[in-house]
């Protein structure tokens, strides 16, 4: 466990607003100089320079309309420029009760359509569905799970809830995942929206505290992050601790991460920031504040996009909420 410092933030900050007037957006996606947005919805908003067009998502399942679900992670296939593929996560509802589900999407005549199911019936409850989607550097789909507000889960390795799980791009079970047949690639989490891999490899994972007590944890295979025997700075042999925390004084709640030159970035949403994780150094910081909640945050060459969600039904909306942002990395060297 690292004792994190806690670092200044910068006095003025440059950005400016690329998008505005969004509906909860959940991701952001990027290819060549056109971004892809989900909004939980159930739209997916295509921006092209000054061009802004919102797709329809047509899906199999009736989307939920639960506090914190709907139409969450996305990203594109590695072969999208010829397959028009994608992968989503969504929150549905029908008579058998409320679930999550990851699928592919095809894209034909600006709408994207439900094209293949690859997991289904992820639990899902009155909050903490998780929702991230990315695909890793050994070519595999990574999602994130919440514990459905049935903490217990987090536990039990026959439940997909409360995990990281690890699939192939088919749906299939990976024969090299730390249990045998199942997609469980990390278990013990509470609710984590957002991962991350360094350039080597490594892997990162942000996670909602029950109170307070938010954790960035180092992911490794098979391991037990710990909920809800410990959480925060406790620590418990056999369980993993975070390799950041905000501690039983402050909250995040973070979302989603990205990474530049050896520092982790992670939208705050309670936390009404982005932070920056120095990995050499192990400090911490608020670089971006003032813009209400951030949900998620993508970094290209010197450019940090991130997303807000004033209008998700825990903020404050303003004008022209919700917005993506785009500001300079090197302001904050």
């Amino acid at each position: 466990m690292s004792n994190n410092t806690q670092q200044e933030m910068p006095s003025s900050v440059e950005l400016e607003v690329l998008v505005e007037n969004l509906n909860i957006p959940w991701s952001i996606e990027k290819q060549g100089d056109t971004f892809y947005l989900t909004e939980r919805v159930g739209n997916i908003v295509k921006i092209e320079g000054e061009k802004v067009e919102q797709q329809r998502v047509v899906l199999e399942k009736e989307l939920s309309t639960a506090s914190e679900a709907g139409l969450l992670g996305f990203v594109l296939a590695p072969d999208f420029s010829e397959s028009n593929l994608a992968y989503a996560y969504y929150t549905y509802e029908d008579r058998a009760g409320q679930f999550n589900r990851i699928v592919t999407l095809h894209l034909e005549d600006n709408v994207w359509r439900e094209h293949s199911l690859l997991l289904d019936q992820i639990p899902s409850g009155t909050y903490h569905h998780g929702g991230r989607l990315k695909i890793g550097p050994d070519d595999m789909l990574y999602a994130t799970t919440g514990d459905a507000s049935k903490r217990e889960i987090a536990q039990n390795l026959q439940s997909l809830g409360g995990k990281i799980l690890r699939m192939n791009f088919d749906g299939s079970i990976p024969t090299d995942n730390p249990f045998p047949n199942s997609y469980v690639y990390s278990l013990g989490h509470r609710n984590p929206q957002g991962i991350v891999w360094t350039t080597d490899g490594t892997m990162y994972a942000s996670e909602h505290g029950e109170s307070r007590n938010d954790e960035m944890n180092l992911i490794e295979a098979g391991q037990n992050y710990g909920w809800p025997i410990i959480e925060g700075r406790e620590e418990q042999e056999g369980l993993r601790a975070p390799l950041f925390t905000s501690g039983n004084q402050n909250t995040w709640a973070p979302s989603g991460m990205s990474y530049a030159n050896n520092k982790i970035y992670v939208a705050a949403l309670r936390g009404n920031a982005v932070l920056e994780f120095d990995l050499t150094t192990n400090e911490q910081r608020e670089i971006i504040t003032d813009f209400g909640r951030i949900r998620d945050v993508f970094i290209e060459d010197d450019s940090l996009y991130f997303i807000s969600n004033n209008l998700d039904g825990r903020g404050n909306g303003q004008e022209g909420d919700d917005k993506l942002y785009r500001v300079s990395l090197s302001q904050f060297e």
